[in-house]
């Protein structure tokens, strides 16, 4: 049964080889060296720190992906609007994971009241990522072409947005997020 959790310190080896694994093979981050087990473990930090979800997905005790939300971007005005993340081992592509992922870190953003979520998405063929996130409701709002180079060629970033909490249809309830900080 694939469980939905909270990350832990211990998970981090983990996390780090699949976003190793996903830097190397993958165009859904423009990273070109994998970060070492250190630096993921103080990036998850700085996202945890803020209150942000950092999830792992597990299944009979191994990790078979990761989802985070970040801060979309650091000015205050963009504190109702966070960037999901969401890697996976490649031995669990297909398996409903991202979907298990993106579905519970959808609902935790929401319980934070934010107001919106983008994905900036690497590659406008990376038709996996792109099925995903329609399938959780986000749309498409752009393509930026040929904004990095990665593997020998130019690639795109697909943007996406869902609105979380009604989006912008009214103003905040509660001021003071976890991102209040930006």
């Amino acid at each position: 049964m694939l469980t939905i959790r909270p990350s832990t310190d211990a998970d981090v080896p983990a996390i780090t080889e699949i976003y190793g694994w996903n830097v190397r093979n993958g165009l859904g981050t423009f990273e070109e060296d994998p970060p070492a087990r250190d630096e993921m473990a103080r990036r998850r930090a700085a996202f945890l720190e803020r209150g942000l979800p950092y999830l792992v997905a597990e299944q009979d005790g191994a990790v078979l992906g990761y989802a985070y939300a970040g801060p979309f971007r650091l000015r205050a005005a963009y504190r109702y609007t966070v960037e999901d993340s969401v890697y996976i081992s490649p031995d669990a592509v297909g398996k409903g994971v991202g979907k298990a992922l993106l579905g519970a870190l959808i609902a935790q953003c929401e319980a934070l009241g934010l107001r919106q979520m983008v994905a900036v998405i690497g590659d406008s063929g990376n038709a996996p990522s792109i099925g995903l996130h329609a399938a959780m409701g986000f749309e498409k709002q752009g393509v930026f072409p040929a904004m990095g180079f990665k593997f020998g060629r130019w690639v795109d970033l697909v943007w996406m947005q869902r609105p979380l909490n009604g989006g912008g249809a009214r103003n905040p309830d509660a001021p003071g997020l976890a991102l209040s900080g930006v």
